[in-house]
């Protein structure tokens, strides 16, 4: 008898992905910031308005903040789609640099060094000066194409104060009438902390603009995850219900990420249930499994009202059956027939005492003597 090996053992049939199940053609929430899958709230649209307007006027610059998980980074990616094609751009996402680490990083990005240049250690010793000189020579040769540059470093709160007190030293470089380099600084709400600092004032007052993002609304969170299923094409697009959107809205806060995670999650859990619609139930499982809290009583909202919807139509059915039974009359057979009358019995008869003799007077009267009275 030959033995068994793990790969001829019998295994269990994997479960269809949610992908697959709704026919998507890709995950509706993933955490990839993809700039198609955006949801333009009334905050979002906002930011994104301001930014490309100070971008455009050369304002220099520029600070982007929001809470953890609000978008900040899938806004920037959108942001540079949306700019024109003599803007420059350089996204720093890697905080933790120094400041000639900073600069060469910015150099190969806007393509004044390549790659394989950036290798070469000639280029590698370049001093700061000499890398903010080669810098400054790049930003000059964009007058002549009125191009523009824009720098963009992301989680700047992580920025230390030698490379922050560097980036204001960038924001000098400017010609009579223009400034050469407009820098955006992303982070979150520890950064506003960050530059409120007494020895970087020279740096915050030379921020012209200060945009945020603040969490989704509950109207906005319904239409976010309406508009990221839609981006991802499903051919049997699951429905979240009303009291689904409730709790992912509770659970999340608003905070996009965690809707994302919720969504995710909760359509894992429609899918294996095989339902096409995503109810409160489903979410309050995927937040137990991402250890994620939902108040208790959103949950219960659903199924209360639920409960409320079945009594009331149990209750319109006995309405309607009673007045049925009142406008048509109850069924033959339904109510027992009465007994057949009697005939009435006759009264009753009293039988004649015996008739008394003739010529025998009649007795006298109480209180009389009996006897006969003499003369």
């Amino acid at each position: 008898m030959g033995l068994i090996t793990t790969s001829d053992a019998p295994t269990a049939p994997e479960s269809p992905s949610y992908e697959a199940f709704f026919g998507f053609d890709q995950r509706p929430f993933d955490l990839t910031p993809d700039p198609r899958f955006l949801y333009r709230s009334t905050s979002h649209d906002e930011a994104i308005t301001q930014l490309v307007r100070a971008i455009r006027r050369r304002e220099g610059f520029i600070v982007f903040t929001g809470d953890i998980g609000t978008g900040k980074t899938t806004v920037c990616r959108s942001l540079l789609t949306e700019l024109g094609a003599t803007t420059f751009t350089c996204l720093v996402l890697n905080p933790f640099v120094s400041v000639d680490e900073l600069l060469r990083t910015v150099l190969v990005d806007f393509g004044v060094v390549s790659k394989e240049a950036a290798r070469d250690a000639q280029f590698k010793a370049a001093s700061t000066h000499e890398l903010v000189g080669t810098l400054h020579e790049f930003l000059l040769s964009l007058q002549a194409v009125q191009g523009t540059a824009v720098l963009l470093i992301d989680e700047a709160q992580h920025l230390s104060p030698g490379v922050l007190e560097q980036i204001r030293v960038l924001s000098n470089l400017e010609t009579g009438e223009n400034r050469l380099l407009q820098i955006v600084l992303i982070g979150q709400l520890e950064l506003l902390e960050t530059l409120a600092r007494h020895d970087l004032r020279q740096l915050s007052q030379r921020i012209s603009l200060r945009a945020s993002l603040v969490p989704l609304t509950p109207p906005e969170a319904e239409a976010y995850i309406a508009h990221r299923l839609g981006v991802a094409h499903g051919v049997n697009t699951p429905v979240f219900d009303k009291r689904a959107v409730a709790a992912v809205h509770a659970g999340s806060n608003g905070v996009p990420r965690l809707i994302n995670l919720l969504c995710d999650r909760a359509l894992a859990v429609a899918a294996e249930a095989e339902s096409q619609t995503v109810t409160a139930a489903h979410v309050a499982r995927a937040a137990g499994a991402l250890n994620i809290t939902i108040p208790p009583d959103v949950i219960r909202a659903g199924r209360g009202r639920r409960g409320l919807w079945i009594g009331l139509a149990l209750l319109l059915m006995v309405a309607a059956a009673v007045a049925a039974l009142v406008w048509l009359g109850p069924p033959e057979g339904w109510v027992d027939a009465p007994p057949p009358a009697q005939p009435d019995a006759p009264p009753p008869t009293i039988a004649p005492g015996p008739a008394e003799p003739a010529g025998i007077p009649p007795p006298p009267p109480p209180g009389s003597s009996p006897l006969p009275e003499f003369q």
